[in-house]
């Protein structure tokens, strides 16, 4: 007889919480329902059953933020308003750790206390809202903190894209340490999603936007969560950034011509069109400068930076260049009431491609190329390579029409190469984290960490590829305790970089 699979052992899960959730049985919004199905309990287990074998020099957290809601819109759900759940599989002594919690906003909180939805979401008008109060560059929204995550400081952040507060999460129980005030200097406007945390300083750059002049602010924040730099930066009027990149000198900001209709914010709507008659513009500031050099490039809009890097006279800068903005020609292959929101959402309607710019400091000139004919997004890189010199950037491949990735691609951004992952039919993933080996001197020497969710076999797990061979597959695969929703960033945390991690045998302490 086979073997029984090792997924199929029982497994101690302990039920740490359960949160009030008022969305109807049978849902079938397509962003509720299926892989996007949402999670109630919070849990925690360890030793998790594995098939392969988790490698002893893997060592710390992978950590995933998700749109997770528990009550129904005022009138149309979009995912990207659904409250933070934020999932942590931990690796230590060649076994797996788990644990699920919210992250209890203050939004989230008083959405627990009325039973209801009281904001407007993306795809709503803010009037709406049935409170005149709430956060986003928009106005009058839910600060759902479920867009990124990251590490600072030895402290788990979760951020929102319009702009909100910063959660703190202790990064292995996922305990609740309110939110960051930077020793009371934390900005009024918020910050938005993907700040970005320099391995080498301990620094962390961010920005933050509005409707209101200066459109525009970018800050540093240093090792020890002190706010040591913030600055206005000059737009022509409000706009819709969602990402940053840096170099070891600079901060590299954008201005997309994808941004709200200037006539219909006029009239109090918040429609976000492309104006392709205008350039992207890449401004450069020092990273600790007020100055602010832009450059100007092909009309697009990019979601998301891979890396950057300064090589002579030149800023290198890659990230997924959109060649349909607006997904004129995207589908979304379900119900045909949500085509027109939800074809924006899909990296085939977007038609995003990896794509390098070339920054000219000495002439203000850019060159730019394509560096691969493959539809991919969310980007991921070896951490120690950012802001410098890299080779490898691993991303993800999206189901068409759909907000969900059906596999991975490692790019060779030097050769054009690409090895690539298919999840399988039915199976989908998360943003892939790089966790290089300990002791690892190559940019290739590591791991990649992702988690999955399996509508065929009704489970999740957590995967761990050898980040040099892809295309061979997971060589371990976590069993999670339950099928987990869809989402999307994540980061990686290493062990050495956490306080507490050799504290104690239990790596969810006193959970």
């Amino acid at each position: 007889m086979p073997d029984r699979d090792p997924r199929e052992s029982s497994v101690d899960v302990e039920i740490i919480g359960r949160v009030l959730s008022t969305l109807p049985d049978g849902d079938d919004h397509p962003y509720r329902s299926g892989p996007w199905r949402p999670q109630t309990v919070e849990r925690a287990a360890v030793d998790l059953p594995v098939v392969g074998e988790i490698p002893a020099d893997l060592d710390g957290v992978y950590l995933r933020n998700t749109e997770n809601p528990v009550h129904p819109a005022i009138s149309d759900y979009h995912p990207f308003d659904g409250d933070a759940m934020v999932h942590l599989v931990g690796f230590r002594d060649g076994k797996a750790f788990y644990r699920n919690r919210f992250v209890r906003t203050d939004g989230f909180r008083a959405e627990q206390e009325a039973g209801r939805a009281l904001w407007a979401g993306v795809a709503e008008r803010p009037e709406v809202a049935l409170r005149p109060d709430g956060w986003g560059a928009r106005g009058r929204m839910k600060d759902a903190s479920s867009t990124d995550i990251v590490v600072h400081a030895g402290v788990a952040l979760t951020s929102f894209y319009q702009c909100g507060e910063l959660y703190r999460l202790d990064p292995l129980t996922l305990d609740d340490l309110g939110k960051s005030t930077w020793h009371g200097d934390f900005p009024a406007r918020g910050v938005s999603a993907h700040p970005k945390v320099i391995p080498d300083t301990g620094e962390m750059l961010f920005f933050s936007y509005g409707k209101d002049e200066p459109y525009l602010h970018y800050g540093v924040i240093d090792a020890d969560d002190r706010l040591v730099h913030h600055t206005p930066v000059e737009l022509p009027g409000p706009r819709l950034p969602h990402d940053m990149a840096y170099t070891e000198n600079y901060a590299i900001l954008n201005d997309c011509p994808l941004f709200w209709d200037p006539q219909a914010l006029a009239a109090g709507r918040h429609v976000a069109r492309f104006h392709p008659d205008l350039p992207l513009r890449l401004g450069v500031v020092p990273r600790r400068g007020t100055r602010v050099r832009w450059f100007e490039a092909a009309p697009t809009y990019v979601l998301h930076w891979v890396n950057a890097y300064e090589e002579g006279d030149e800023i290198v800068l890659d990230g997924f260049f959109q060649g349909d903005p607006e997904a004129r020609g995207g589908t979304f292959p379900g119900d045909r009431r949500y085509a027109r929101v939800f074809r924006m959402l899909s990296l085939d309607g977007m038609q995003t491609r990896l794509h390098r710019w070339r920054l000219n400091l000495a002439t203000g000139t850019v060159r730019e190329e394509r560096l691969s004919e493959s539809i991919t997004e969310f980007g991921m890189i070896n951490p120690g390579c950012a802001g410098r010199s890299y080779r490898y950037a691993y991303a993800s491949t999206g189901a068409p029409g759909w907000f969900l990735f059906d596999g991975l691609v490692r790019h060779d951004v030097r050769t054009g190469a690409e090895d690539r992952y298919r999840y399988g039919p039915g199976v989908f993933g998360s943003e892939t984290a790089v966790a290089p080996r300990v002791g690892a001197s190559d940019e290739d020497d590591g791991y990649l960490i992702t988690m999955t969710t399996d509508m065929t076999a009704d489970r999740s797990e957590c995967l761990v590829f050898d980040a040099a061979r892809v295309g061979d597959g997971p060589i371990a695969r976590v069993a999670l305790p339950e099928r987990v929703s869809s989402g999307t960033h994540s980061t990686w945390a290493a062990g050495a970089t956490l306080p507490g991690w050799r504290a104690t045998d239990d790596p969810l302490g006193a959970s």
